[in-house]
Formats: C-alpha cells, structure tokens, sequence
C-alpha cells in the first residue's frame, strides 16, 4: 500500500502544479481584460488555459475552469470602464461563444484519445491472444519431429525384443534413441517457452559440424524411405559456433523436412541432397542445403517466409517463418537462391562463430 500511495505522489503533484499554474494565468488574463478597452478581447485567450487543461486535467477540472472563465469574462466587463459599451457587448459574447466551443471542442479530442487508447489495449491483448495461437501450433510443428522419431524407435525397439533370441543390444540403442528424442523434444519446449517469455536465445559456443550430422541422424529414417542421395561436405576445422545449438538444430532439420518434401513431389525423379558447411569471409559459419527439386516460382519466393502461407496440402506454414525468426534472433541471415544449371533451389543461412566480428 505505501509503495502504491509513494507512486501516485508525482501525478498528483503534477496535477496540482498545473491547476496552480492555470489559476494564476487565470487572474492575470481577467486583469488584462478587466483594465483594457473594450476592443480588446483579451478574454479570449482563456482558450490557451482551456487547452492546457485538457492535456493535464480531468474532465470535471475542465468543466469548472470553463465556468469560471465565461464567470470571469462576465464579471470583466461589468468592471471595465473604457471603450465602446457596444463594442464590449459584442467582444464578450464572441469571447463567450470562443470558451464554450474550445472547451467543447478539447473535451472531445480528451474523449477521442481515451476511445485510441482503450481501443489500443484492446488491439494488443488481441495481439497477445493472436501470439499464443500461433505459439501454440509451432509447439506442435517443432515436437512433431522428435516425436515422430520416438514412434518410430519404439517400433523398432519393439521388434528387436520380439526376436527369437531378443536382440537386446539394438533395443538399447533404440532405447537411447528414445531417451535422446524425449529430451530434445524437452529442450525444444523450454526454448519456446523462452521465446514466449520474451527471452533471448541461450547462445553459447557449440561444434556446428556436429549439430548437424546429429540431425541428419534422426532424419535417416525418412531419408532411408525417400531413397534420397545425400551428399554431405562439413569445412574441416571450422571454429566453434556461437548461437541457441537447440534452435539452430530446428532450422537444419526444417530444411531438410523441407527439402525432401519438396523433391518428393517429383516421384519420377531420384531425390539428391547436397549438404553443405563453410567459413565465410566475415567470419560467419554459412549453412546450405540445395535439391534437385522442382525450385521455386516467383509467386512462392515472393511469399517463401511468410507466416500460414504454404503450398503443402497439410502444411501449417509455419516452418521457415519459424526459420527465419530463429536465425534472426541469433544474429544470422537466412535467404535462397537457384540451383546453377538445373532444377532445385539452395537454402542458405549463417550464424556466428567465436572470434566473428559482430
């Protein structure tokens, strides 16, 4: 309670000062007014008091300062004593109708701005509401993979066990495949987490080369069933990578999905992978993955990294703005470009390495 009466101290003060300020700018206007000639309609510069009023002060103020200016504006001229009376009458109904129409006028702009700012809350719960939404299908995009993974380890571990004899020793191995799936499918959770809390990715110095033949083992089961060709070419001594290892781990493994879906759609043709690792002048570690896919179409490329755009019949088009946000945020650059000579296209992203300027 006291930290709340301490903070509400500032607003008040400032509310009174301002008052202040206004009365004493008040008295001032009707003395002008009150000691002039008629023809000079200083009152209605109790329009200037009135604007201020409406920045800084409630309705309720602004309602009683306008009374007491078109009460002092009243009085003025009853007290002044010089010019015209005619004139007078004519200034003061003017000044009058000046009050009463800014002060009219500076309560509605007051009301409209309150309507903009309410309305701007309500946009950004919409907003937040809209982020859960999407955060929540992404989850579903991200662990599909690991749990994919986990389906198919289990069926394998299930059949080494239904030998005669059991093969114990490739039920281990399927064992650990599922212990090391579950815990990345865990790690992937606590990093979209993060990403909702607004945290920055853990980035922490990491071997590139070895992150990503780590995907490409879990993708060897689709890889196997797709009958693709994969060429791999990881730069030797390459330095450490400094990046979120998890999230990078999730680009690769989206564009490899991507990759062999994409050349899948051409089933008269034998899928080939050219996987790549390189140091680029910069300093950055460069990744590339190119198919002999069918490429892609202006209309695609225009909209490749958008958010629920996609040319799959079941996809969510969430994979490589996910891609994208990734890489980002861990001080990359993700982009495409043709195949030299042939169909396809070639993904390529970078991230940075230890020593890279930044």
């Amino acid at each position: 309670m006291l930290r709340k009466a301490v903070s509400r101290v500032p607003a008040i003060s400032r509310s009174t000062v301002v008052l202040a300020m206004l009365i004493a700018l008040m008295t001032v206007i009707f003395v002008v007014d009150t000691v002039t000639d008629y023809a000079v309609a200083a009152a209605v510069l109790y329009t200037a008091v009135l604007l201020i009023a409406t920045q800084f002060l409630s309705v309720r103020t602004v309602v009683i300062l306008t009374g007491a200016s078109v009460l002092l504006t009243l009085v003025s001229f009853e007290l002044t004593r010089s010019g015209a009376y005619e004139v007078g009458i004519i200034n003061t109904t003017i000044s009058v109708v000046v009050i009463g129409v800014t002060a009219y006028l500076g309560l509605k702009l007051k009301s409209a701005e309150q309507s903009a700012h309410e309305a701007r809350e309500r946009l950004l719960r919409m907003a937040r509401l809209t982020t859960l939404g999407q955060l929540t299908t992404s989850i579903a995009h991200e662990v599909s993979q690991p749990l994919g993974a986990i389906a198919t380890s289990a069926s394998a571990c299930s059949r080494w066990l239904a030998q005669e004899p059991p093969n114990v020793e490739k039920a281990l191995a399927a064992v650990e495949r599922i212990a090391g799936d579950a815990n990345r499918a865990s790690d992937i959770l606590a990093r979209v987490r993060g990403m909702a809390r607004s945290e920055a990715p853990r980035k922490a110095e990491f071997d590139f080369n070895q992150a990503v033949r780590e995907v490409l083992e879990l993708s060897q089961g689709d890889m196997t069933r797709t009958g693709a060709e994969v060429s791999l070419s990881l730069a030797e001594g390459l330095p450490a990578a400094f990046a979120d290892r998890v999230q990078i781990q999730q680009v690769v493994g989206n564009l490899v999905l991507n990759a062999m879906e994409a050349a899948s759609a051409l089933p008269d043709r034998t899928l080939r992978l050219a996987i790549a690792s390189e140091l680029e002048p910069a300093g950055k570690i460069r990744f590339s993955i190119s198919d002999n896919g069918p490429g892609l179409s202006s209309e695609t490329a225009q909209h490749l990294f958008d958010a629920f755009w996609t040319t799959k019949e079941r996809g969510f088009g969430l994979g490589l703005t996910i891609s994208r946000a990734i890489v980002e945020n861990n001080g990359g650059h993700i982009w495409t470009q043709p195949v030299a000579g042939g169909p396809g296209v070639i993904f390529l992203f970078n991230v940075k390495a230890t020593g890279a300027a930044a």
